[in-house]
């Protein structure tokens, strides 16, 4: 097992992709601390991952504070006695759109995934250079904070973010030996077991069975176990030379996205101007523009699902 004697904590990991991540890695050989608010939840996950052999613990708590932040390192320093690898995973959504989207809404998701992140991630980077052996920083982010989505302005806000914090720590914690990496996961889950139009997909992974090439192949969605491989590669050592990089990954697709650069370049003796920009900016820069936003190709006739009758 390539994660023998390590030690991981995967925050949000009571059920879903989060719980994939941090069954893998257990089942690769590390130690687990498995954080989620709610306390049957978190040792429903604990009591599964040792049902296959595994070692685990649980810290109930809320991600977003210091104090938990805290609290999950000392969780894995006191059981285990080290802390080798973080996957930052826990969130929340409260979507809804710009004109509609109270602060709270806002504050919520930003407190969880954004400076969730942030604490978590300082809090183990302080203990893993104390050990000076290095480590691993995973933190997942979502096809929304690199493209936007409809209705989502504080989750694209916080996963966006999170991609910018990733290739900064990539620098600050080189020196150390520790790498930073964003996962940008596309997987069955509660949000998308709500869109018609995975239903098949939803459907197929409900009953066990293999969802449609068209979903795994075309679409790169697929399961939870699907994006665990990855977390764990990027636990590994095997991953060393891996760092401030964003990975999708999702059914059978595996995708490295690249980091923002300029597409066009134009250059105006004096600077641009309003009288500059009004007359030339179409010229140079309007069949360049960039798109907003994921699309879909149409699904096959034998993937659609009935329109629901009024």
């Amino acid at each position: 097992m390539s994660l023998n004697g390590k030690v991981a904590i995967v925050t949000g990991s009571g059920r879903g992709l989060g719980l994939a991540y941090a069954a893998e890695l257990a089942r690769q050989g590390a130690s687990v601390v498995v954080n989620d608010v709610d306390e049957q939840t978190a040792a429903s996950a604990v009591a599964s991952i040792e049902a296959e052999g595994g070692k685990a613990v649980a810290v109930v708590a809320a991600v977003g504070s210091t104090e938990t932040a805290k609290a999950l390192v000392a969780a894995a320093v006191e059981h285990f006695g080290r802390l080798d690898i973080l996957v930052t995973n826990a969130g929340v959504l409260r979507d809804t759109v710009l004109w509609k989207m109270s602060d709270d809404d806002f504050d919520t998701v930003i407190g969880v995934h954004l400076r969730g992140t942030f604490t978590c991630v300082r809090e183990a980077a302080i203990r893993l250079r104390e050990q000076g052996e290095g480590g691993r920083i995973i933190c997942i982010g979502s096809p929304t904070g690199q493209r936007g989505n409809f209705g989502q302005t504080n989750y694209a806000a916080a996963k966006a973010g999170i991609v910018g914090m990733v290739r900064t720590w990539a620098l600050e914690l080189k020196r150390a030996g520790i790498t930073a990496n964003a996962v940008i996961p596309v997987a069955a889950t509660a949000m998308t077991a709500t869109v018609p139009y995975f239903a098949a997909a939803v459907e197929a992974d409900a009953k066990g069975e293999p969802m449609p090439a068209f979903f795994r192949h075309d679409l790169g969605f697929g399961t939870s176990d699907d994006v665990a491989g990855l977390i764990a590669y990027l636990a590994s050592d095997a991953a060393a030379g891996v760092t401030g990089q964003a990975l999708g990954v999702g059914g059978d697709r595996l995708q490295l996205w690249s980091h923002p650069e300029p597409v066009v370049t134009a250059y105006r003796e004096g600077g641009w101007t309003y009288d500059a920009l009004a007359a030339d900016f179409d010229t140079e820069f309007g069949g360049e523009l960039q798109s907003v936003g994921e699309s879909f190709p149409a699904l096959p006739d034998d993937l659609q699902r009935p329109a629901a009758s009024a």
